[in-house]
């Protein structure tokens, strides 16, 4: 290949990090300021988190032509290629995060009565790990860190045990103080939203893992819950 054809190639690969980047970024503010309209009841910094998922679309749209048009034109092989479609992935995955961060704050103006449910205090900080697993996968994204990846598919165990303690313990409540089952149940939908998250940082390891390493990461314990896969979309 031609000096001046790799040189391009790099470029393109730089550029893919860069928009794969600032999805990430914008997909870790999303979830922090959900979270914070969430519980400082925030009207305005909810619906400022729902409008701009806009931007987390058209990122995505983005990178998936440009991922088009490098395979067109650079016919990258090896694991060139596997980072290529790794990209491809990962940015469906980080506008998917996008999404839970603004089914939470959707939930925002209809939970104000959540404020004295107690779960609620742990929500912040099963929110930080998943921030922080984000952040994190996508940094080992960015330099092919397949150690990195690993480490977060191991935090997911922490969100899950937040993830269960919430859902036993809004169980109980809700049986004891039945009249306010309904923003308890939102309280169970927002915490189902950020153990999604931290499932899919955990994806996205897996495929750092397999584009930096060209092998396929040992599949993980996933603990039972016994809640099921129930989300809002």
């Amino acid at each position: 290949m031609a000096a001046h054809t790799v040189k391009a190639f790099d470029d393109d690969l730089d550029q893919l990090r860069a928009s794969i980047a600032e999805m990430g970024g914008l997909a870790e503010a999303a979830i922090s300021e959900s979270l914070r309209a969430l519980m400082q009841n925030d009207l305005e910094a909810a619906m400022r988190v729902i409008a701009n998922d806009k931007k987390l679309d058209a990122l995505e749209s983005e990178i998936e032509r440009n991922v088009v048009q490098l395979i067109a034109l650079r016919a990258p092989m090896a694991d060139d290629l596997r980072e290529v479609v790794a990209a491809l992935k990962i940015a469906g995955v980080v506008e998917r995060i996008g999404d839970y961060a603004k089914n939470i704050a959707k939930r925002v103006h209809v939970i104000e009565a959540a404020a004295h449910i107690e779960p609620l205090s742990l929500l912040p900080e099963m929110g930080r790990i998943v921030g922080e697993m984000v952040h994190n996968v996508l940094n080992a994204f960015a330099a092919r860190d397949a150690d990195l990846a690993v480490q977060v598919c191991d935090r997911d165990r922490a969100v899950d045990d937040f993830y269960n303690s919430i859902f036993r313990t809004l169980l109980t409540f809700m049986m004891e103080t039945p009249h306010l089952i309904t923003p308890a149940t939102h309280l169970l939908f927002i915490a189902k939203n950020l153990e999604r998250i931290g499932d899919h940082a955990t994806n996205v390891a897996e495929m750092v893992y397999f584009a930096a390493t060209g092998e396929q990461m040992t599949e993980r314990h996933k603990g039972e819950d016994g809640t099921g896969d129930w989300t809002d979309d």
